[in-house]
């Protein structure tokens, strides 16, 4: 069984490309992110196919709109079979309550297990420098974590270098999904706040969403299990 903390992101545009990757992982890797690039391209025949390889998916659209449109949103996209969804915390406490909400009653009545809906926070491509808010990052992202637990949501998105205190701020049982994870060496790309897999498990994160540094590597199964040795080691 494949550890499932690792979710690899499938960022590509081309379903043959996800063919590709996804075979080549093998067995290695469970657990896939389909992201707005992948989406918007093939709809849902990624989503479809990676169910009949019995993979697990978050389904990454970061939805972010009046709270009916977005709980109804994610009512529609709960029919895929997705295992996470998300929106975005910065729509606020009443649009993630509707949709928390909203998405556990259709789930209940359709008889199905509900996916995990956890918040994104702030993007992990954005420095202190850029930022613009009043609070400092670190102090936005605890904020954004506390009113997803408020609003009944299971966790959120959010740089490996805020989990420690989003998992002291909101408990053992709720979620921390972290992208912006680099192992050492690797190129830092887009990704502003980072960290290596080992200190974003220790940080507590439940789960790691990587893409490059596994996309485009020489060998993506050898790199998946690198970065597999190194949080089994935690």
């Amino acid at each position: 069984m494949a550890d499932e903390r690792l979710i690899v992101a499938l960022d590509f545009h081309r379903f043959g490309d996800v063919k590709n990757l996804v075979n080549a992982l093998g067995d290695s890797v469970n657990f896939y992110k389909v992201g707005m690039e992948l989406f918007y391209s093939v709809g849902t025949i990624a989503v479809d196919w990676l169910k009949t390889q019995n993979k697990k998916i978050f389904l990454d659209l970061k939805l972010h709109d009046i709270p009916n449109t977005v709980a109804g949103g994610l009512c529609s996209l709960m029919n895929l079979g997705a295992d996470i969804l998300n929106v975005h915390a910065a729509g606020g406490y009443t649009m993630m309550k509707t949709a928390a909400d909203k998405l556990r009653a259709e789930a209940d009545a359709a008889g199905i297990v509900k996916p995990k809906l956890i918040a994104i926070t702030v993007l992990t491509s954005i420095n202190q420098a850029e930022w613009c808010g009043a609070l400092k990052i670190s102090e936005q992202v605890v904020q954004f974590a506390k009113t997803a637990k408020a609003a009944g949501l299971d966790g959120v998105v959010a740089s490996p270098q805020e989990a420690a205190v989003i998992r002291e701020a909101c408990g053992k049982d709720f979620l921390i999904v972290t992208p912006g994870i680099r192992p050492a060496g690797s190129s830092i790309d887009d990704q502003s706040r980072i960290s290596t897999p080992a200190a974003a498990i220790k940080n507590g994160a439940n789960y790691l969403v990587v893409g490059r540094p596994i996309r485009a590597a020489e060998n993506p199964r050898d790199a998946a299990e690198k970065i597999l040795a190194e949080i089994e080691g935690i």
